[in-house]
């Protein structure tokens, strides 16, 4: 739960989610599912037998090739969407009620359009795919066995400029209320009035004193002792007792404005901040909270401290995994308003639905420390038209009406030179949301002195611009690249493109086979490309920090030909030392530090020793003549001693697959995810990061194959497939866990290389928790 409180603009928070409920029961299980749609499948006396036996989350796209005539075509990923219908027998017993009690089905999200209907007679429904909605069926519950049926329409393409997948794909709740009693987490609000005594280091505290409301009436108030603080750094939460539930809240303080910038706990703090679409990569949107929580992971990992929900609300797994590790967030509403960005997007029931969504989005996630914002919205298209500073206006007021403790911001952008006539449009926001306009904000800080900004997009090239403007003025308080991670859909964004490929921008043409993005940090398998390393040495490493990443520049012309960027990309560079017929030939070596010098030796011969510093853009990159071999960067401290290095190694043929699971044991609850690293290594346990080779994937015991892909967007073997073709020598694998305790086995093998690999997996019977750091 969170307890937060703007006074001026000092935010001081105490928050979290229910992690506690005494009637709330996962609905997931033991659904009949179909992927068309059927008349009258409502009825009761249906007969769906035949129907697929599945569970939730459910997302029916993943399970399909991407296919050049899709109708979802290539910002959708070239998946089919359609109609589904889902149905499930519940017993009596499951819906009996006490006195005075409500019986509600929560639904965490449903992509989109979807009709609720129990016993034959519709109950509600629910247009807006990313945010969650309940329906009363109270009045529709009889004795014996009852039958839900719920219809999903994704039909109407194109809806979205990303991947949406369809279905019920996020988690159901059976849930129950007693209007008498605390017993409903949304309505449940905690705030803290003051923060007294605060440390030195912003993280402890003497005492807290906060204020808890029940739907908008204040019920108590409470003095916490010696407090300790939430950040990031060190994401410290508390559970408390509230009526019928149990809290998990942090707390915290936060302010900002143009002079001071951002402080956390009175610390001042720079944001750097990844943008980050819905889905879950291999397994499409299908939102398990093990794949939630590794999303979260791997940001924190590649060195951000914010996440930005581009552009529609996520999952309460994935705010709960940001409370846990720590991991600030803007919590985005919408991608587009009244004018449509794609045919049957948003715009189409805007009017009748942004109060519901937006409140949704807000009574949800108010109770969590890691919001510090929320988003309306994202580069309307209707920016010119008067009208839409009233939109913006009446947007915030329902979100302030229902959370006056964080600030509203919105991403601005402009196609043209008319950025300044905005002013009116930004003066609305509490922080002003700049998509790729950073170079306005000198001369915007200049006629508008007050305003507080952070680029809420910017291309990933720009990571060192983008550092130094932020590090070096106080009224720009953050930057969030696009993007984090890879995902699909907006096919072909952030790619580099070779000979014989579409050239030009996602937007510019079709870029079928591709049916992903690649301007991530990170891409879907997990592996950090060296930006990342590259942004993440910026940010958290201290001028003299010893700390060196080596990667080498893939050559233009090399293989593929003469290689084309576009705006959202950066140049093809590799943890690789393997470029065979590249020998003799000039290559560039390209080395990260704050270190103030580097040295490059290439089979322990010194090739070149650079000073490194800010007007190096803190990189050295080196050109040398390729030869196979050993490949080592070092760091040298101010007295010229080596410290660290990194080292790249031409590897061996082919001859075995190593797989790491990223958890040895997993918990046998039908939806606990391990994510299996497969890597293909020579006979000194090298990767070989130049094998593309077919592997089939087995699975045996306690748990099931989920997804087997590699990070090639171009790839249009079925993400779900047993199936899959290293990319640069990697691959991921995703196993499920069932219902029973044992041990899980994963296999992997290839018929022509005669190579393959083994590892295990223990199904656990027991919880599991989130670790605190």
């Amino acid at each position: 739960m969170k307890l937060s409180l703007l006074s001026t603009i000092l935010f001081l928070c105490m928050s979290s989610a229910a992690c506690g409920q005494s009637k709330k029961d996962n609905f997931d299980f033991n659904w009949r599912f179909i992927e068309q749609d059927v008349k009258n499948a409502q009825d009761v006396q249906l007969d769906d037998s035949k129907w697929k036996r599945i569970n939730l989350p459910h997302d029916w796209d993943i399970f399909h090739a991407p296919a050049k005539d899709a109708p979802s075509g290539n910002d959708g990923g070239y998946f089919p969407g359609g109609i589904g219908w889902y149905r499930k027998q519940v017993k009596e017993s499951e819906l009996k009620t006490d006195k005075g009690e409500t019986i509600w089905l929560h639904f965490e999200g449903v992509y989109q359009n979807c009709q609720v209907y129990v016993n034959g007679e519709h109950a509600g429904g629910h247009a807006y795919g990313y945010t969650p909605f309940k329906v009363n069926i109270t009045p529709f519950v009889k004795k014996g066995t009852n039958t839900i049926a719920v219809r999903v329409d994704n039909s109407h393409q194109p809806n979205c400029r990303w991947y949406s997948g369809s279905g019920i794909y996020r988690h159901v709740w059976l849930e129950k209320y007693d209007e008498n009693k605390i017993d409903n987490p949304e309505k449940l609000f905690v705030r803290t009035d003051s923060i007294y005594g605060m440390s030195g280091d912003g993280t402890h505290a003497d005492s807290a004193t906060v204020s808890i409301a029940y739907e908008g009436r204040q019920t108590e108030r409470r003095v916490l002792k010696d407090v300790e603080l939430w950040s990031p750094q060190h994401p410290k939460l508390y559970d408390i007792k509230v009526g019928q539930l149990t809290i998990r809240h942090g707390v915290r303080a936060f302010s900002y404005d143009a002079k001071r910038g951002f402080l956390l706990n009175g610390q001042p703090t720079l944001i750097n901040g990844a943008c980050v679409h819905h889905d879950d990569g291999v397994i499409g949107a299908m939102a398990y909270d093990a794949a939630e929580i590794r999303k979260v992971r791997l940001m924190k990992e590649a060195g951000f401290n914010l996440i930005r929900t581009s552009h529609n609300p996520q999952t309460r797994a994935m705010l709960d995994a940001c409370d846990s590790i720590g991991m600030m967030v803007i919590d985005e509403a919408f991608d587009g308003w009244r004018s449509e960005k794609t045919k049957y997007d948003y715009h189409l029931v805007i009017d009748s639905c942004y109060r519901e969504d937006l409140t949704a989005m807000v009574l949800r996630d108010r109770n969590h420390p890691c919001v510090i914002s929320y988003s309306i919205g994202n580069e309307v298209i209707e920016r010119k038209d008067i009208r839409v500073i009233h939109t913006a206006q009446t947007f915030k007021d329902v979100v302030t009406s229902l959370d006056p403790t964080r600030p509203v911001t919105e991403a601005l952008c402009s196609w043209d030179s008319d950025w300044e006539i905005f002013d009116p449009h930004a003066a609305v926001l509490d922080i002003v949301g700049y998509n790729y306009m950073m170079h306005k904000a000198e001369s915007d800080h200049l006629r508008c002195p007050e305003r507080v900004m952070w680029q809420t997009e910017s291309y990933p090239r720009d990571a060192f611009a983008n550092w130094k403007h932020t590090s070096e003025r106080p009224y720009i308080i953050g930057d969030m690249v696009w993007t984090g991670l890879d995902y699909l859909g907006e096919s072909a964004i952030g790619q580099f493109h070779y000979e014989g490929e579409q050239r030009g921008e996602h937007y510019q043409a079709k870029h079928f086979p591709y049916h992903g993005a690649y301007c991530g940090d990170v891409d879907i398998t997990g592996w950090r490309k060296p930006i990342s390393h590259y942004r993440d040495m910026l940010w958290n490493a201290k001028d003299g920090s010893p700390d060196i990443y080596l990667a080498v520049k893939e050559p233009d012309n090399y293989r593929n030909g003469h290689v084309t960027e576009t705006l959202w990309s950066v140049w093809p560079t590799w943890e690789s030392w393997n470029w065979s017929g590249w020998e003799n030939k000039t290559i560039e070596a390209e080395i990260y530090t704050k270190a103030p010098k580097v040295r490059l030796y290439l089979n322990d011969s010194l090739v070149a020793e650079r000073n490194v510093s800010m007007a190096s853009q803190y990189k050295a990159v080196i050109p040398l003549q390729y030869q196979p071999g050993t490949l080592k960067a070092v760091s040298l401290d101010a007295d010229g001693n080596e410290v660290k290095e990194s080292i790249l190694r031409t590897s061996g043929m082919p001859a075995a697959i190593r797989l790491t699971p990223d958890r040895k044991q997993i918990h046998a609850n039908g939806q606990d995810l391990a994510y299996v690293t497969l890597e293909v290594t020579d006979a000194k346990g090298n990767v070989v990061s130049d094998a593309d080779i077919q592997l089939t994937v087995s699975v045996y015991g306690k748990a099931s194959l989920l997804a087997a892909a590699s990070a090639n967007l171009k790839d249009i073997e079925p993400k779900t497939s047993a199936n899959v073709t290293t990319y640069k020598g990697r691959a991921i694998i995703v196993v499920k866990s069932g219902m029973n305790a044992g041990k899980a086995t994963i296999k992997v093998s290839s018929a022509n290389q005669a190579i393959s690999g083994t590892t295990a997996v223990s199904v656990m019977a027991q919880s599991w928790t989130i670790p605190q750091k």
